[in-house]
């Protein structure tokens, strides 16, 4: 496991929600592709407040689904900027999960989402300058 498996969550914390039954899968687990989408979810909100505009998601990359989410899980997802190109960014978002009882969360999923930033007519345009930092 990687350091920061071991240390704790890093970047901005873009959305937190709680794992419910009708998530789950035919095992009775969450379903990877609830937490999927709110990783994409939260990794839309940082792209956009970094792209200063709409974005959309191009591409998933490198996920890996570490642990299980079961019931009762407040998963967070945090994000990280990877790189800034012309007209898209890379994020590197992070699920973490805290189980009731637990004081200390742990690395569920992590990937690189790409987004790319749209203008009105859904067209892709610059990303603006931004003042976030990228992750190294």
């Amino acid at each position: 496991m990687n350091e920061q498996a071991m240390t704790g969550p890093s970047g901005d914390l873009c959305i937190r929600t709680l794992a419910m039954p009708a998530d789950t899968n035919a095992n009775g687990d969450i379903f990877g592709g609830w937490l999927l989408s709110q990783m994409d979810v939260g990794g839309g909100v940082f792209a956009s407040k970094v792209a200063k505009s709409r974005t959309v998601t191009v591409a998933i990359e490198a996920m890996n689904f570490r642990k299980a989410v079961y019931v009762g899980d407040l998963v967070s997802v945090y994000a990280n900027l990877v790189r800034v190109g012309r007209t898209s960014l890379t994020v590197h978002l992070e699920a973490w999960a805290l189980r009731r009882g637990e004081e200390h969360p742990f690395l569920v999923t992590d990937g690189n989402f790409t987004y790319v930033s749209i203008d009105e007519h859904g067209r892709p345009q610059a990303v603006r300058a931004t003042d976030t930092r990228i992750a190294t």
